[in-house]
């Protein structure tokens, strides 16, 4: 079927309008009307080819929400009129221990990118939510609840997952301390996640700005990381650190803030490597944990979280055209938190 959509022709061209076919709906596979899609950081490194690999033409977004159009004969769990969901992943081998244990973004031989990838055991590239339809196999589509603002809802399916997934990993709840590193599209609904399990959150930024907006989304406590006496109150303070900063920076200062037992969780991807001095580890048995999205069954459990405690992200709706633009601002962090593409301006 013919779909409208937003490309980058090549690392150094700006997105434009661009043309495709979506494959026919197959016997397990939903397509989705478009409503909303989120803007990653990630499709900018991406569509400029920034981490190397990419796909062009490159149709970006892996934040995708929208209502099921058609479904192929043997879908069980999806009726045409239904609010659905695609996160960053449209498929994987289904048979590895980790895709046979819910943890799809961990396969063994390599998930299915929902956009630069190709589909499995093809040379058919895959495009992304920046367009008005997509065809999912069902088992890779996630239900979305009617009770949310559905253009806050995109970004859980990337931001939100991303955050949640190592917090309950960790097991952070009640009578935890939490800090949280970086107030942008992850840190942002990391301090929604944390304060709304339990834990006293303290918001950790080079920015003093961004206090009042921290303890509006949960924090109970700011700190300024450029501030030596405040960094220094805080030594062995945290029971667990989310960082989130994806810029270039050293871990020490912020391992040095947990106390003995502490982790320190990272979904922020920095450009080089951070320096990771084995006494800052040792001396206190402190950890650092990685982590990447979720699975499917736990984004699943995430989405009706948030439904059952009203939970969205902060964002600033867009039409299809401004993308560039918006583009330009995340790279000066000039967004609060997440840009949503209304898709309704593509059709």
């Amino acid at each position: 079927m013919p779909v409208k959509s937003y490309a980058a022709p090549s690392a150094v061209s700006p997105l434009a309008p661009f043309n495709f076919e979506r494959r026919d709906v197959g016997v397990n596979d939903v397509q989705i009307d478009i409503l909303y899609c989120g803007v990653c950081h990630s499709d900018l490194h991406q569509a400029r080819d920034e981490w190397g690999g990419s796909i062009f033409p490159m149709v970006p977004g892996h934040e995708i929400v929208g209502r099921v159009l058609k479904v192929g004969a043997g879908v069980k769990n999806f009726k045409v009129g239904d609010l659905a969901g695609v996160g960053c992943f449209v498929d994987s081998c289904r048979t590895c221990p980790n895709c046979q244990a819910g943890l799809q973004q961990y396969c063994d031989f390599g998930m299915t990118g929902t956009y630069n990838a190709y589909e499995r055991n093809s040379k058919i590239p895959t495009y992304g939510g920046y367009s008005t339809q997509i065809v999912v196999n069902e088992d890779y589509t996630l239900k979305v609840s009617d009770k949310l603002a559905l253009e806050g809802v995109g970004p859980l399916l990337c931001a939100g997952i991303t955050t949640y997934s190592p917090l309950r990993y960790t097991g952070v709840g009640k009578g935890h301390k939490v800090g949280v590193v970086g107030l942008g599209g992850l840190g942002h609904m990391g301090v929604k996640f944390a304060a709304s399990f339990g834990a006293e959150v303290t918001m950790l930024s080079t920015s003093a700005s961004k206090e009042a907006d921290a303890k509006k989304l949960g924090a109970h406590n700011f700190a300024l990381t450029t501030d030596p006496n405040k960094m220094k109150s805080l030594r062995n303070h945290f029971d667990f650190i989310l960082n989130t900063i994806s810029a270039p920076h050293e871990y020490s200062a912020y391992l040095n803030l947990l106390k003995t037992n502490g982790t320190m969780m990272v979904v922020g991807v920095p450009p080089r490597p951070s320096e990771v001095p084995s006494f800052d580890l040792i001396m206190n048995r402190r950890s650092i944990v990685g982590s990447l999205i979720g699975g499917i069954p736990e984004t699943q459990e995430m989405l009706d979280y948030c439904a059952q405690h009203n939970i969205v992200s902060d964002v600033e709706v867009i039409d299809m055209p401004y993308i560039n633009e918006a583009y330009e601002r995340m790279l000066k962090n000039d967004v609060k938190y997440r840009f949503v593409i209304d898709l309704a301006s593509l059709k």
